[in-house]
């Protein structure tokens, strides 16, 4: 499923659309560069998951949670993990058994341990306007915005 924004608002706008559908223990794999819109993407993302917390990068925590939706968010940066054993050092497995939404950002640098999780890459095609792609699990299919 494809969409074109062209503007950060549109941009959390799909991520509402997507916290909508989504259920306790889904993982989301974020691709994309520096400033394509990820941390917009979640901000919308955990507004659909109604969550009203203030929505900031985990560049420098590693993982922020949101608790206050209808189910938590944890939104992690891999950025600094090695590999997939550092992951697990931090408590991954914890985080699956909370029955919240991962969104992890930098997720190729612990690839193997994102199993059935729902791929969403953002890509920068101007100064405000970003392609999404989000490929993967049975509700996507209900998207609509």
């Amino acid at each position: 499923m494809e969409f074109l924004t062209n503007s950060p608002e549109e941009t959390e706008a799909v991520g509402a659309a997507l916290g909508k559908v989504l259920t306790p223990g889904t993982i989301l794999t974020y691709r994309g560069d520096l400033g394509a819109g990820k941390t917009a993407f979640t901000r919308g993302l955990a507004r659909g998951l109604g969550c009203g917390e203030i929505v900031t990068s985990p560049t420098y925590t590693i993982v922020n949670e949101y608790l206050s939706g209808r189910m938590p968010l944890f939104h992690f940066d891999m950025y600094r993990l090695a590999s997939s054993d550092d992951l697990w050092d931090i408590g991954w497995e914890d985080y699956l058994e909370r029955g919240g939404v991962c969104a992890v950002e930098w997720s190729e640098n612990v690839s193997d341990a994102m199993e059935d999780a729902i791929l969403v890459t953002i890509e920068k095609t101007g100064e405000d306007s970003r392609r999404i792609t989000i490929e993967g699990g049975e509700k996507i299919a209900d998207l609509s915005l």
